[in-house]
This record gives structure tokens, C-alpha cells and sequence, in this order.
């Protein structure tokens, strides 16, 4: 398949770099185009206040890559129309894979690697959003390092490329065109080769405070919450998915948004 790879932790992430060796490795074709910087929480925002940089950059991925001085969906605006090579047109959008989990209402509508494949869907392509769970302690040692996991949790992020490579096809495959909607896969923290897959659907979490009180200076201060869970028992959501240790799979189907259930 012919994929158009981008995330929202930066051209930087190694989490791309291992979902995009996974995907090579299985034969797709990639072209890559990320944020020059980090852009998470960002949402589906794009830059319109000010003029956009994109350039060829070389991270080592053996593929066309590309980094942009944008949001994610700056990334995939600006490379479906301006950057892939003339009359090329991906199979797909592929988001990731994120630095911790984009499971829930709250975070799924925040995320700027679920926005990155959004902006796929809006070009009418199929689009999907990896990412994977960490616990707290986890990622604060990956951020404490520079964005880098250690031993065992590179181990673990491998098992989860490779797992989204082995996914991409059959979810391809089963989007119909211009269908408006974004698979949304999460990898469980120890993710293994075993791991299932369940369908699921988003957790119904509240968020808030997530800001501290002003500062001497005035400003607040933004602190991470995973928020209070108050989803009924059924039907399964990504939440649940992931503390039984299963990868989670909800389909976020944008043209529902309005409709009578």
C-alpha cells in the first residue's frame, strides 16, 4: 500500500520512526510528513495566522520525508497538495504512532494524531490514529529522556508497530471512500504479540482542571488528568480495552455526527 505516515509528537518521535520502519519492513510504501515540533493536544487546528514552512528533511527513514512548521493537520493539508510527488495520491493516512493513549471522548476530540488522520478522512481517504498507552512513571522516563524509551519499553513499541503495520490493510481495506471516518487504535502498556483486538467504543470521561490556579505571574499552568470514567458496563469502551491488556479499536464515523440513533 502507498501510505501518507504523519504524528503529533514531531518528526523527532521515535514512535514514528518505529511505526514507520514497521511499515516498510511489511512493504508499504511511505511518505513521510510530521510537525517540526511537538503539537499534541492540539486538536485539528491549522495555522492560519501566520505562514507555514515545509522542507525535505533526512531522519534516517529510507523514504520521502518531510518536516513542517505546523499542526498535524497543517502536515497533511499541505502534503497531499503540495509535497507527494505530482498525481500521487496515498491509499491512506496513518497517524502515529502517539506518545500515550488517545482513548476517551475528551482525549479522542483533543488529539493531534487523531486529527492528522482526520484531515486524511477529509480529504476523502481512509485514516487511522495509533497510539499507545503508558503508565504515568513511563512517560515521565520517556520525556525525562528526551522523547527516547528505554530497553524494555522499545521492546514493547516494536510489538506495537508491528502489530499497526499487520492492522493497516484489513482497516484500509474495510473504509469505503470519502466515508469520513478515522479508525482509532490503542495499544495497551505491555503490549504483547498475543494481544487481541476488541472493537470498542470511546469511554465516556470527564475532564477537568486541567489547569492549575494563576501563578505570581498570572498564568496558568496546564497538568495532565485521565479524568473521571462514567461510561455504563456495556458496550465495551477503549478504556476498559486497554486495562484488560487488549488492543483497542473504535471507528469514529464523523458522518453520524447529528443523526438520529
Amino acid at each position: 500500500m502507498r501510505l501518507l505516515v504523519t504524528n503529533d509528537d514531531g518528526i523527532d518521535s521515535l514512535f514514528l520512526h518505529e511505526l514507520v520502519h514497521a511499515l516498510r519492513t511489511s512493504g508499504h510504501e511511505t511518505f513521510v510528513v510530521a510537525p517540526k515540533t511537538q503539537q499534541s493536544w492540539v486538536g485539528a487546528a491549522k495555522s492560519r495566522h501566520r505562514p507555514v514552512s515545509s522542507a525535505v528533511t533526512d531522519c534516517g527513514l529510507g523514504c520521502p520525508t518531510w518536516c513542517v512548521d505546523g499542526t498535524p493537520s497543517d502536515c497533511v493539508n499541505i502534503a497531499l497538495a503540495h509535497l507527494l510527488p505530482a498525481g500521487l495520491r496515498p491509499d491512506a493516512v496513518v497517524s502515529g504512532i502517539n506518545i500515550g493513549l488517545n482513548a476517551s471522548l475528551c482525549f479522542i476530540l483533543a488529539s493531534g494524531t487523531i486529527a492528522g488522520a482526520w484531515e486524511g478522512a477529509l480529504h476523502g481517504l481512509p485514516a487511522v490514529a495509533f497510539s499507545q498507552d503508558l503508565t504515568p512513571a513511563a512517560f515521565d522516563r520517556i520525556m525525562h529522556a528526551g522523547g527516547r524509551p528505554d530497553a524494555e519499553l522499545l521492546a514493547m513499541l516494536r510489538i506495537s508497530a508491528a502489530h499497526a503495520a499487520r492492522l493497516v490493510p484489513p482497516l484500509v481495506a474495510a473504509t469505503a471512500p470519502q466515508s469520513f471516518t478515522v479508525h482509532n487504535v490503542n495499544f495497551p502498556f505491555r503490549c504483547t504479540p498475543a494481544a487481541v483486538v476488541r472493537r470498542t467504543v470511546p469511554a465516556r470521561v470527564v475532564v477537568a482542571g486541567l489547569f492549575s490556579p494563576a501563578q505570581d505571574d498570572g498564568t496558568h499552568r496546564f497538568v495532565f488528568r485521565l479524568g473521571d470514567d462514567l461510561s455504563p458496563a456495556e458496550p465495551l469502551t477503549d478504556r476498559a480495552a486497554l486495562a484488560a491488556g487488549d488492543i483497542s479499536h473504535s471507528v469514529l464515523d464523523y458522518s453520524r455526527l447529528g443523526h438520529e440513533s
